[in-house]
């Protein structure tokens, strides 16, 4: 018995203790006393064990500590991010170890941490050379682009890695599988489809169009324009969607894929009749002519027409002689392609280009008078035999016969290849571009600035000075307000030049356009 503390009932001190639990009851009225078990702890956090909670744990009912349930929720996120991106678990693996790494083994917890995952699941689909679109990663994750970047790049300089080029080819053949938009469209079609796109997109790489632009609209400005060729439902705002990139952007670089097709049907004799808005009609032409151009391996001038495959002897003498009764139905004219087939029997051999004495209007004439003859017969269900003989004389192609792939344009080739190649078309960077013209506007900057100088120096003798384009001034200061007495206006960077001038500085180091470093050498180092 317990007499040093009385009952809370009866407040008796006849405090006992069960036989059964071991609590302790008053003897007297037998009611059950409170904070029997209570066990006082004593020394702080690395005190004993308490009854109902454990010293560090986290939380009630488990065993585990703080730093492996941290561990065991990271592990629990990588596979549930690696799952939503369709990563095997090699895939899987490779991630988890290289967030290892990053973290020394002690994983996160957090927004950034899911950063960290998504940032590693592109470099590890980099290195392998999978195509993954940092817009998809970033999607999954709930972060932008530019975030997720940042990430990317602070793990490759933490890991010192060294990551290859985006593949622009590898990217436009697993969209164009697995896009839900080409989901019904049939295997042999697909596989036509991708032969076509990687020409395309080889010759947009060749033409600069990717060059320093986001590679994924360019990707599906190709997918839209290979559906349209073979006749593919497809519209480009559900391909943006689906390959989630700008609507704007890809409208954009589809326009200036047209631009270039157009370009380089000028090579052609009818090409000054195409346009942006009927290139799709003659676009089995252009890109067959492409395709042959592409074959050829002597880039020299003074070649023999032969190596391009046409039957010009045959084809010119036939479609000029006025006998000749051209009986096609409208299936088979309605492509100009037709006039691209390449016939080995009868080739025409000439030592050099000088001796075919046939203009490029002569042939558009040629070409004009055919089409004509053609659109103008009527379709018939009915053909005999002469006029497939006549048909396979000319080794004209029927709708579906006009692609080859038979061009190395058409697989993936590296970038110094890709240059080497002659499609018909060729064209300088467009920073190139950029440069030249900014070169003669300071040229005439320049000038300008010498002008004005002679003219406050020397008020009586301005007439001296070597005559100077005004047409060529004001084209230098289009778009701004001119005075009524110079006829033309002056911004800061004609004051610089003036500047440099005036100390002296040689125009040839003005027109390179160092303004800062010309400054600083000629002007503010006294």
């Amino acid at each position: 018995m317990d007499n040093s503390r009385s009952c809370k009932n009866c407040q008796k001190r006849t405090i006992g203790s069960d036989d059964t639990t071991g609590n302790a009851v008053c003897l007297s009225c037998g009611v059950l006393q409170d904070y029997d078990n209570y066990d006082a702890q004593i020394g702080g956090i690395s005190g004993p064990t308490g009854t109902q909670v454990r010293t560090g744990t986290a939380g009630t009912g488990t065993v585990y500590n703080y730093n492996e349930t941290k561990i065991y929720n990271a592990q629990k996120e990588i596979e549930d991010l690696m799952y939503q991106l369709g990563f095997s678990s090699s895939k899987s693996s490779e991630v988890k170890d290289m967030v290892v790494k990053v973290t020394n083994g002690e994983y996160g917890q957090g927004r950034w941490f899911t950063v960290l995952i998504g940032a590693c699941a592109c470099i590890v689909m980099r290195i392998d050379g999978k195509p993954l679109a940092i817009v998809t990663v970033a999607n999954i994750v709930c972060c932008d682009i530019y975030e997720l970047g940042r990430m990317v790049y602070r793990v490759v300089d933490f890991l010192d890695l060294k990551l290859p080029e985006f593949d622009i080819v590898d990217s436009f053949e697993h969209s164009i599988r697995n896009a839900p938009s080409f989901s019904e469209v049939s295997e042999d079609l697909i596989g036509r489809m991708l032969k076509q796109g990687v020409f395309l997109v080889q010759c947009l790489v060749k033409w600069y169009v990717t060059t320093g632009r986001r590679p994924l609209p360019v990707v599906a400005a190709v997918l839209v324009f290979v559906a349209q060729l073979n006749q593919v439902d497809v519209v480009i705002e559900d391909v943006a969607n689906e390959l989630q990139v700008a609507v704007v952007t890809c409208r954009l670089r589809y326009k200036e894929l047209l631009e270039r097709l157009v370009k380089v049907a000028r090579g052609l004799p009818w090409g000054e009749d195409v346009t942006v808005k009927n290139i799709m009609k003659h676009a089995t032409f252009v890109i067959q002519y492409m395709e042959l151009k592409s074959m050829l391996k002597n880039r020299n001038k003074n070649k023999n027409f032969e190596d391009v495959g046409f039957d010009l002897d045959y084809l010119i003498d036939d479609c000029l002689s006025n006998g000749n009764d051209y009986a096609l139905d409208a299936d088979d004219t309605v492509n100009d392609s037709q006039y691209f087939q390449i016939d080995h029997s009868t080739r025409l051999s000439i030592e050099g280009p000088n001796r075919f004495q046939i203009s490029q209007e002569c042939l558009a004439m040629i070409y004009s008078k055919m089409k004509n003859e053609m659109y103008v017969q009527e379709s018939t269900n009915s053909r005999d035999n002469s006029i497939r003989k006549r048909k396979r004389r000319y080794g004209m192609l029927s709708y579906t016969d006009w692609w080859k792939g038979e061009s190395e344009m058409s697989k993936k080739l590296l970038v110094k290849q890709i240059v080497e190649k002659d499609v018909g078309f060729s064209v300088m960077p467009p920073s190139f571009d950029r440069g030249c013209l900014a070169y003669e506007r300071r040229k005439e900057k320049i000038k300008a600035a010498k002008y004005r100088i002679h003219k406050t120096m020397y008020p009586s003798d301005a007439s001296s000075i070597d005559t100077i384009d005004v047409g060529s001034l004001e084209h230098v200061n289009a778009g701004k307000r001119r005075r009524k007495k110079m006829k033309f206006d002056v911004d800061w960077e004609d004051f610089i030049i003036e500047t440099l001038l005036l100390h002296q500085v040689e125009e040839v180091e003005i027109e390179k356009g160092y303004y800062k470093t010309l400054m600083d050498l000629h002007v503010f180092n006294y």
